[in-house]
């Protein structure tokens, strides 16, 4: 008994240490693009980041780093899915996983801005002819297995990451079970009780070896004492569908196919043991539309447009399941979960400009978009075919291609959305009128060259002046634009009165298209167009 407490003290100073870590940090990572299933580009809570702290000293760059990657036309890196508290066999880590354009997976420590590993995906396809509208190479951001429940107010779900921090270590004397090989999870990767799947934690789970009754029930469905593994999603330019281990990058089964190779793919996401992305530009003569991956059974479903997918991140998701995409041809339509069966749809009657974002306000279901005459509009899910409940007034200048929406809940239960317009970023905050939902414009931020859109954390909107040299003109080339594009600046809002807090100034080296932002735990991150990854914040105590 004294050997073993001598053994055992080490470990339990290293799991409360790392338990303050995580204190100081606050819970929920950033799992897909905009965050959460809804698109909300919300972090709800943070232990260091609020509109207090962001008026005091303190926040500032705190690394930067090249990933090995190659720009493609002006695609390079995206936005990182977080795992911000991992415990493996290496010990405690937070990590960061940043997709690039040459089909290139890499993991930072995000604590230490230091290279965890790097995986270069293979694809089977050859390399195609590109333009900026059809760069070629991975164009979707990573994803981790998502919930599709609305988040709580201080920032957990009922499952999935928000609760406590899960151990991807195996039992005694075992070693680490994420880094053995041909591990299975029941159903297949993504299937039930595999990543997405209703069998575990955030919808991941994998079922640790155990001899010939291990393998008999790796079929079955998930019972009480499996193990879990953590999971990140990737889309390479072949369309094939990548699982990988958190841990080491090592992925222990063969890539899915799902979208046409050379399609340009936005918007992965993965959960109900399903994958989602969807298809822009009509790019290597790929349909555009949704598709869908049925990751146990390898089915693929699609749902076509004869327009365009609007926006930068493919659908939104509302709590129930349902899909919401919006085109060119001016449709919000809503697809059923894995079937993508098309039910009544709002027809806009202009060319629609963003991804939707679906929120709760006042026991609704709502879904919010911009079409191209620089107007916001709000639709109700329950009744789409019922037309818009409220429009805007123009934030933006005609034809502004807005990418995607932001939008946060007050303490005092207020709904506010951001949106991108040509020059600024514009906040709505929806009111009751006439017993019914409204958008009124609260405030609108400096001016900014080609905003990106915005992320809200515990009250602070982050918002990147990307410095991309925009046109309509088909024959300006990639190099001729990045040549007229200046160095991206990021700033920091109050997300109630638009306050100016703070501003990067000249940090940033270079501008910034794919690399928009994601972010949480005292950090935000970004990347630019020359391939370096940024990390912004205040300083986490080690």
């Amino acid at each position: 008994m004294p050997s073993f407490g001598l053994r055992a003290t080490p470990i339990l100073f290293a799991i409360v240490g790392a338990s303050a870590a995580y204190g100081q940090r606050g819970g929920g990572d950033w799992m897909t693009s905009g965050n959460d299933a809804q698109r909300s580009s919300w972090v709800r809570m943070d232990a260091k980041i609020s509109a207090e702290n962001m008026q005091k000293p303190g926040f500032e760059l705190l690394w930067k780093m090249k990933v090995n990657n190659g720009t493609r036309q002006l695609n390079a890196l995206t936005p990182p899915a977080l795992l911000e508290f991992y415990i493996s066999y290496r010990g405690f880590r937070s990590l960061g996983f940043v997709g690039g354009s040459s089909d290139t997976l890499t993991a930072i420590d995000s604590d230490l801005g230091r290279l965890e590993w790097e995986k270069k995906l293979a694809t089977t396809a050859p390399p195609t002819s590109a333009s900026v509208n059809c760069p070629g190479g991975m164009t979707s951001a990573v994803t981790r297995p998502t919930a599709i429940t609305y988040p709580s107010p201080q920032g957990g779900r009922g499952v999935g990451r928000g609760t406590p921090a899960k151990s991807g270590v195996g039992e005694p004397l075992q070693g680490a079970i994420t880094i053995r090989p041909n591990q299975q999870p029941p159903g297949g990767f993504g299937g039930p009780g595999g990543p997405g799947g209703p069998g575990g934690p955030g919808g991941e789970g994998a079922r640790r070896p155990g001899g010939a009754a291990a393998a008999a029930a790796a079929t079955a469905a998930p019972g009480p004492f499996d193990r879990r593994v953590s999971w990140i999603h990737a889309l390479s330019s072949d369309g094939k569908f990548h699982s990988l281990y958190v841990s080491n990058g090592d992925e222990p089964g063969a890539a899915v196919p799902f979208l046409p190779a050379g399609a340009n793919a936005q918007g992965l996401i993965v959960f109900g043991g399903v994958a989602y992305a969807s298809s822009v530009n009509n790019c290597g003569g790929v349909d555009n539309g949704i598709w869908a991956l049925d990751i146990a059974s390898k089915t693929v479903t699609s749902w076509k447009t004869d327009g365009n997918i609007a926006g930068t991140a493919g659908a939104a998701v509302g709590p129930d399941g349902m899909l919401y995409v919006a085109t060119s041809k001016g449709e919000l339509a809503a697809l059923e979960p894995k079937t993508l069966a098309a039910k009544p749809s709002y027809q806009a009657g202009i060319e629609l400009t963003s991804t939707p974002l679906v929120f709760e306000f006042k026991g609704k279901d709502l879904i919010a978009v911009t079409a191209a005459d620089g107007t916001l509009h709000l639709a109700d899910a329950a009744n789409l075919a019922g037309g818009a409940v409220s429009k805007s007034v123009p934030f933006s200048a005609p034809g502004y291609a807005t990418g995607a929406l932001a939008s946060w809940q007050d303490s005092s239960g207020g709904r506010w959305i951001m949106a991108p317009g040509n020059d600024s970023i514009v906040a709505f905050k929806v009111e009751m009128k006439d017993g019914k939902p409204a958008l009124e414009k609260a405030w609108t931020s400096r001016k900014m060259v080609s905003p990106l859109s915005p992320i809200i954390i515990n009250g602070v909107v982050f918002a990147l002046s990307s410095g991309e040299f925009r046109t309509a003109d088909a024959k300006v080339t990639a190099p001729q634009r990045a040549a007229k594009s200046s160095k991206a600046v990021l700033y920091s809002f109050d997300a109630a009165t638009g306050k100016e807090f703070w501003n990067s100034g000249t940090t940033i080296a270079s501008f910034a298209r794919t690399g928009g932002l994601s972010g949480g735990a005292g950090h935000v991150y970004l990347s630019t167009n020359d391939g370096t990854q940024y990390q912004f914040g205040f300083p986490i105590e080690h």
